[in-house]
């Protein structure tokens, strides 16, 4: 059984590897920012930290009175799923309040914008019309 096991290991470990790499290159491209990229790259420090020392993982669910050890690393996964869905949530919301603000300072500065080019024709055309009736007197 011991045998099994070591392949797993080994494939779990170059897995985490490939992942890791992935991560920093997303980094590097700027698809993946910095802020988000340091949650990603814990997780998997810590996915490749239980797949180098394995007893680490039962160590650490009979601290914490887990009878099934893999279950341990589904229930953290799960909470750190849940907190980060909230985070995005929370940044998700933020973004929209941003948008929405640009949107109408957008729409008032066009506005300011329309006025102003109305103005300037209007101006333009009654100086040319006084320029014209100057003309017609001089003749």
């Amino acid at each position: 059984m011991e045998g099994i096991s070591i392949p797993i290991q080994l494939i779990s470990i170059a897995g985490a590897m490939v992942f890791l790499i992935m991560i920093f290159r997303l980094i590097v491209r700027g698809r993946l920012r910095e802020e988000y990229s340091i949650i990603w790259i814990f997780c998997t420090s810590v996915l490749i930290f239980f797949s180098i020392w394995r007893k680490g993982l039962h160590y650490l669910a009979s601290l914490l009175g887990v009878y099934y050890p893999p279950s341990l690393l589904f229930l953290v996964g799960i909470l750190a799923i849940i907190v980060f869905l909230v985070h995005l949530s929370v940044v998700n919301s933020k973004l929209q309040s941003q948008i929405k603000t640009l949107s109408q300072e957008m729409a008032f500065l066009k506005q300011q914008l329309e006025k102003q080019q109305a103005g300037s024709t209007a101006q333009a055309s009654t100086k040319a019309e006084q320029k014209a009736s100057v003309e017609e007197t001089a003749s």
